[in-house]
């Protein structure tokens, strides 16, 4: 989609034309990022960009340097699981057409989520249409971003991320597990388990079902559980973490019903004495 520039009028000129316009936005987010202060911590973490064309590619690594993270970039779904087989980066950025495969971002999420249930996944991705952001939630993604979000704002999304999985790795002291009848929390670990059974959560799976167990028979709210997870959330995709969450109890237990809707208010972990 966007060839190599012959000279610079070549590059003028395409510049100003229809795509030039969606990468300038980038370019000017990029801009608007502008460097953090305190940021020597994120050094470490290291993003993958999967993302097909080569510009918008760029400027959002660009935009990740500036705020101090290490980047790698990858056109197509192949060549990063290949990267992915020796060693996984902290976090992953997906679009989901990727070349010539229609759902390839959606086959390297499923793949990805096979190989780690905590590795932290966002689709930022031109398709914006709720079908295609329930199908990525479903699929365990942790976030699901459309193209037309301010750079800021996407580093926000990316920071919470982060947050949320350096507070599971903390140590807990004696809160570190939390057991309510057949379920188990480790914080510790950060593993869930459900009569003895693991149950692989995403980390906004985890958190939410924390929030919920943490105080049985307590409605939670939806923005009570945004604030639990740390991410900024509409109702569907709260509606639809619940619903992945469910499936994944059911799997393993089909009598699974500890969780409830409470409709017009929230959800709550039932009591064993319900």
């Amino acid at each position: 989609l966007f060839p190599p520039f012959r000279d610079d009028q070549d590059c003028n000129r395409r510049w100003s034309g229809a795509a030039g316009g969606v990468v300038a936005m980038h370019r000017r987010n990029v801009a608007n990022c502008g460097s953090r202060s305190g940021h020597t911590s994120l050094m470490s973490k290291r993003i993958a960009i999967v993302e097909d064309e080569q510009a918008i590619r760029e400027n959002y690594a660009a935009a990740f340097r500036r705020e101090g993270y290490s980047v790698e970039m990858y056109e197509a779904r192949k060549p990063a699981m290949d990267a992915f087989e020796s060693r996984l980066p902290d976090l992953v950025v997906i679009d989901i057409n990727l070349k010539d495969e229609i759902e390839g971002g959606f086959d390297l999420c499923r793949e990805l989520r096979s190989r780690s249930p905590d590795l932290p996944i966002i689709f930022l991705t031109a398709r914006d249409s709720e079908f295609d952001a329930v199908s990525g939630l479903r699929l365990g993604a942790d976030d699901y971003l459309t193209k037309d979000i301010s750079l800021p704002h996407q580093m926000a999304r990316v920071a919470a991320l982060f947050r949320r999985l350096e507070a599971m790795q903390q140590p807990h002291g004696d809160e570190s597990r939390l057991r309510r009848g057949d379920l188990e929390i480790d914080l510790d670990r950060m593993t869930v388990r459900w009569k003895d059974e693991p149950v692989g959560l995403t980390l906004t799976e985890f958190w939410m079902i924390h929030a919920l167990a943490r105080y049985p028979g307590h409605v939670k709210n939806r923005q009570q559980l945004m604030d639990a997870a740390q991410a900024v959330l509409d109702d569907n995709t709260i509606t639809s973490h619940i619903k992945r969450i469910r499936r994944k109890f059911v799997a393993i237990d089909p009598d699974f019903d500890a969780i409830e809707t409470v409709y017009g208010m929230g959800y709550r972990w039932l009591t064993e004495d319900r």
